[in-house]
């Protein structure tokens, strides 16, 4: 392996991504990439083939790359099943499920077509640790794509789409939705091979957007990153809600029949809720990140639950669910890990459980929403020459400390951090009026100026 200070970092947040025939989104850089998943593989397990289980999205790349990985997977004589077009949670639920040693997804998420990436699941179908990659990226640097012969692609066939749909189906009793009308925005991304099939035993009157995919179209002006299209058909349908999902199928967004997106902080707080209530909320405990409302901490402490904070992105939030025996958690942007279920965000299921208590509790997605109170929020960045230590800064430092003072005792909070991308301070300040919000986020962003330009 090649010392840390030397060895180039090829995962992000969230696996490998960047853009179609770019140093790491193309053909050869797959197969290599393929290689040194097989190579880490020998190393864990040396005494027999791995099992691998690998799906993809609808992007035009999708096909070449998944090829490109499994022959480079083959090189180490590792058993590949290609599960074809899926959703990114359902290659962790099949990974899990049929004990396999690896599962990875070729897909860029929320992203534009133009990109592409690769997510991988360990055993479990839990996304690898932060040592795990580090060590694949080792195998990546060792490997020459001139050195990689070829192989025989080694397999066998598994129908994981069908597997992960019937699934789905049992979640849900037959007919359920008989009589109603939903949108269900599929992003034309991975979830146009399985919601169509899942929602047709509930019945009901279902509109499908984005359910044309070209390996061009995925997430363009659809999906959960553009919900004002389901917003519109939602209002013109007169449905009772709209669902919406990513390209990969791993998030959901939600709105009530007035077209209104339902905040993703409303969605976790309600479906903690129903979980508690059906005493399946394990230690009565929510994971979310630094990023959620505090509306959310104080919707869970009136059932008598409790959240814990971490760092931004779902693998944080599911290491963090693991350590502390937690069975839900999740983002605001619609990454909701129901782990007894399915070891991974999955947009499906959280959609599934809000059905479920949309349903059971007979009244409008709005009025479920507005039982849910979030704290305004102010927002603002700084541009600042140098990232110094937040905590060196003494006229920052100060005004800090009294901000989270005023705001102690359930009133809000603040979160200020540097950007990881760019030269910005970013600040939120949450608090009960959006007038005390912007006024303190005046004071931080003001005493920060002082000390950093």
């Amino acid at each position: 392996m090649q010392k840390e200070s030397s060895r180039k970092h090829y995962f992000g947040t969230d696996g490998i991504r960047g853009t179609w025939n770019d140093a790491v989104i193309n053909e050869a850089f797959a197969r290599r990439f393929g290689a040194a998943l097989a190579a880490f593989l020998k190393a864990r397990i040396p005494d027999r083939p791995a099992a691998v289980y690998l799906g993809r999205d609808t992007r035009g790349s999708g096909e070449v790359l998944s090829q490109a990985i499994r022959d480079g997977l083959s090189i180490a004589g590792a058993f590949v099943c290609d599960l074809g077009v899926i959703p990114t949670p359902a290659v962790a639920l099949v990974t899990s499920h049929q004990s396999a040693d690896l599962g990875i997804m070729v897909t860029a998420s929320h992203n534009p077509a133009s990109d592409n990436g690769y997510k991988v699941f360990g055993p479990g179908g839990l996304k690898l640790t932060k040592e795990d990659e580090a060590e694949i990226e080792g195998f990546i640097e060792q490997i020459s794509v001139s050195d990689l012969p070829k192989a025989e692609p080694c397999g066998h066939c598994f129908d994981g789409l069908s597997y992960y749909i019937t699934y789905m189906r049992s979640l849900l009793d037959e007919d359920c939705l008989a009589g109603r009308r939903l949108v269900i925005d599929l992003a034309n991304g991975a979830t146009t091979a399985t919601a169509p099939e899942v929602f047709r035993r509930w019945g009901g009157q279902i509109h499908f957007l984005g359910n044309q995919p070209n390996g061009q179209n995925i997430n363009d002006g659809v999906g959960s990153e553009h919900p004002e299209k389901l917003a519109q058909v939602v209002r013109e349908q007169g449905a009772a809600l709209g669902i919406a999902f990513d390209g990969d199928g791993d998030r959901v967004v939600i709105v009530d029949a007035n077209g209104k997106t339902v905040p993703g902080e409303a969605i976790l707080a309600l479906l903690a809720r129903e979980e508690a209530a059906c005493q399946q909320l394990s230690s009565n405990l929510l994971v979310t990140t630094v990023h959620s409302n505090g509306g959310l901490d104080r919707a869970v402490e009136q059932f008598g639950g409790r959240t814990e904070r971490t760092d931004v992105g779902d693998r944080n939030v599911l290491y963090r669910m693991r350590e502390l025996g937690a069975s839900m958690g999740g983002e605001s942007s619609g990454h909701i890990i129901f782990s007894e279920l399915i070891p991974s965000g999955d947009g499906l299921l959280s959609a599934i459980k809000f059905l479920a208590l949309f349903l059971k509790q007979q009244c409008s997605v709005a009025e479920l929403a507005a039982s849910v109170k979030m704290f305004p929020q102010a927002e603002g960045s700084l541009r600042v020459l140098k990232k110094l230590p937040l905590e060196s800064l003494p006229h920052f430092s100060v005004a800090s400390q009294a901000v989270e003072s005023r705001l102690s005792a359930g009133k809000g909070r603040i979160l200020v951090r540097y950007s990881g991308t760019e030269p910005k301070l970013r600040f939120l300040v949450e608090a009960e009026s959006i007038e005390t919000a912007e006024q303190e986020l005046s004071l931080l962003m003001a005493a920060a100026e002082q000390d950093l330009n």
